[in-house]
């Protein structure tokens, strides 16, 4: 199992409307996906307060989540989570190997 685990420093601005929308579009690419979760960062620890939101994607395997990365309705919800941020690089993506 692959867990794919992204979290996103919004800008200001970032419109939560655009933002669920792009959550629910990430939910229904259920062909690609086995579970997805997502939510506002409530920072307990006070360890990372420049990420806003996350989100957790599950795949089966490593080809799964090749599929995912490669298919264009992630693509361009991906985009869009890009222009919510501001930039890429206000977006942390971790892909465990939760298999063993």
């Amino acid at each position: 199992m692959i867990l794919h685990a992204v979290y996103l420093s919004l800008t200001k601005d970032a419109d939560p409307a655009e933002l669920a929308d792009v959550m629910t579009g990430l939910a229904a690419l259920t062909d690609l996906i086995e579970a997805f979760a997502h939510g506002p960062n409530i920072d307990v620890e006070g360890k990372t307060p420049e990420s806003h939101y996350g989100f957790h994607v599950t795949f089966a395997d490593r080809a799964a989540l090749d599929r995912y990365a490669t298919d264009p309705r992630h693509q361009a919800l991906g985009a869009r989570l890009v222009a919510l941020c501001g930039g890429a690089d206000r977006i942390t993506v971790y892909d465990l190997d939760c298999s063993n």
